[in-house]
């Protein structure tokens, strides 16, 4: 979590250098509960665009770093609530695994936290991406400490029998 030790520039350059500042964070943020990169990358733009909209408010009243995750969280919903109206094909366009797409170092936790239900998934990434404790990560997702614990709780235990099975066939 980022400390409000000073007020943030409200200018147009305070928000270009808080861009610049969080750019590839918020982009690997995204990239993990959007489980795509691209449509990561999407919703980091959409969010940065609203963020600028309010940008003055936001900067001289809130703490920027948290709005900016509310929103790409609060997007990310909104997203899949659009696509789950859509209606189905009758025939599946030929698509590549999405999780393929995100390349770093422990790429077996990385699929088994995109396994992850989405819920279990934004918790997974607040509290360890992000290091939010369990207070702010509840604010951050509308909900109570004590679902943020209970959801954690589920995330975690799917994670270990996931990686005990991957164990077991090695």
């Amino acid at each position: 979590m980022t400390p409000r030790s000073e007020p943030t520039d409200t200018t147009d350059a305070g928000y270009v250098a808080f861009v610049a500042a969080g750019w590839s964070r918020y982009l690997w943020m995204a990239s993990l509960i959007t489980g795509d990169r691209h449509q990561g990358e999407e919703l980091l733009q959409e969010s940065l665009v609203n963020l600028y909209t309010r940008w003055k408010k936001v900067a001289r009243d809130g703490d920027p770093h948290a709005y900016l995750r509310k929103m790409l969280v609060n997007g990310n919903v909104s997203r899949w609530r659009r696509w789950r109206r859509e209606e189905p094909m009758a025939e599946t366009p030929e698509r590549h695994d999405r999780r393929s797409t995100l390349i770093e170092p422990h790429d077996s936790l990385q699929r088994a936290v995109l396994r992850l239900p989405r819920q279990q998934r934004a918790v997974i990434v607040l509290r360890y991406f992000e290091d939010l404790s369990e207070k702010d990560a509840a604010t951050v997702l509308g909900c109570s400490v004590g679902a943020i614990k209970s959801t954690h709780s589920r995330a975690l235990a799917k994670l270990r029998a996931e990686s005990a099975l991957l164990e077991t066939r090695g």
